[in-house]
């Protein structure tokens, strides 16, 4: 589907990203965990040489295809779904990078299985993202991840092969000679944009469209982040609000697929930063299942906007890595229940332990849930002083000069 020239570029897109998105340089002798579904393997060959071109070592880990997983939810106990396997915990504490190669063979597989099977192994491996999450404050660790595409895709998304590839292609900048220059810029612009957001004393931020009347509050020691290398491609910026403060109707109005899932039409109403009311178009017993996975999956743990400038991606694809940072007509804004982003703390990340996070209204949980809203809207800031400052409108952060 890509040529060999398109692969190479694009794993130099992946490493420009690893390193950007780590605070300490990397090594000689580093580990960096390769992660790669099968349909992935054809850019993992190249992911590997630029590994090795950093003087690091990589570590070849390939996912379980849909039907090995789906045997696996269908048939384990609850014994099984909560079994931590033996040397999981000493890789991860030794990982200094990953890469993970998103390509899945088919996004249904999981439809019939019961969510909270799903829920329960996902909850019981939480304790490996936690421990990447404290390495990667401490500036030990850096990762990134992009999509490949797949005929799955391609038909959830109501696109041909060829088309769907095409998305990728001009998503990620590979139909450019220097792909790694056209994200510096883009890295650069974006900083400016987050400069100015970072600037303001934000009480809250009052967002709205035909369908959202939502009330976000940043809290005490936050910043916007993005377009830090984490996603290839990523042109969002974002921050984990105080989830104490969210107030209103938040609405999904692009579709989302989540293990196997196909909901459309998401409504949550927030109060006091809890979901009180939810409803869907389609896929709403699933939605309320995920949201009761734990106490934090009803809290907000993510706020975040696209600009047009940024974003060339114009179409649905089925996959969160690109439908939340969606471009189009409009851009968009998307809100995550569950986990927060430790990095969106405006101290030393590395002191921002568990009680510390608590009092600042950093949610924790094993869901981290997007959900996209394309809607034409306005997201006006409302200071500490009682001023307002638009700082959104027609798909564009409305900072001059970008």
């Amino acid at each position: 589907m890509f040529t060999n020239d398109q692969l190479r570029k694009y794993a130099q897109v992946l490493t420009w990203g690893l390193t950007k998105a780590r605070m300490g340089a990397y090594a000689q002798g580093d580990v960096i965990l390769v992660r790669s579904d099968i349909s992935g393997l054809p850019l993992t060959r190249y992911v590997i040489e630029e590994v090795l071109a950093m003087g690091c070592h990589p570590v070849v880990r390939v996912n379980a295809d849909p039907g090995c997983e789906q045997s696996f939810f269908a048939n384990a106990e609850d014994f099984q779904l909560t079994f931590k396997t033996p040397g999981d915990r000493e890789l991860y504490e030794s990982l200094n990078g990953l890469i993970s190669i998103i390509s899945p063979a088919s996004l249904t597989h999981l439809k019939d299985i019961d969510p909270g099977k799903i829920a329960r192994s996902a909850v019981t491996r939480k304790y490996l993202r936690d421990i990447l999450d404290e390495r990667e404050a401490r500036g030990a660790f850096g990762w990134t991840l992009c999509l490949m595409p797949t005929p799955a895709l391609a038909e959830h998304a109501g696109l041909d092969a060829r088309t769907y590839a095409d998305q990728i292609v001009k998503a990620v900048y590979l139909d450019d000679a220097r792909p790694v220059d056209q994200w510096e810029s883009i890295f650069t612009k974006a900083e400016k944009v987050k400069q100015w957001l970072n600037s303001m004393d934000v009480e809250y931020y009052h967002v709205l469209s035909r369908h959202v009347d939502l009330r976000v509050t940043p809290g005490k020691d936050r910043q916007w982040i993005g377009v830090s290398g984490h996603n290839i491609p990523s042109f969002e910026l974002f921050l984990s609000p105080d989830w104490r403060g969210t107030n209103g109707i938040y609405y999904a109005d692009q579709p989302s697929f989540r293990s196997g899932n196909l909901v459309k039409g998401v409504q949550l109403e927030f109060k006091d930063g809890e979901v009180v009311g939810i409803s869907a178009e389609q896929g709403e017993d699933f939605v309320r299942n995920q949201l009761h996975m734990d106490e934090g999956a009803r809290r907000l743990g993510e706020f975040s906007l696209t600009d047009i400038r940024f974003s060339r991606i114009d179409h649905f694809m089925a996959n969160t890595l690109f439908d939340e940072n969606f471009g189009g007509e409009h851009g968009n804004c998307h809100v995550a229940v569950g986990a927060s982003y430790a990095d969106t703390y405006a101290g030393d990340v590395a002191k921002l332990d568990k009680r510390l996070k608590q009092d600042l209204g950093f949610n924790d949980s094993a869901l981290h849930w997007d959900l996209v809203n394309t809607e034409d809207k306005k997201v006006i800031a409302h200071l500490g002083d009682g001023s307002e400052v638009l700082v959104y409108a027609e798909g564009r952060f409305q900072l001059e000069g970008v």
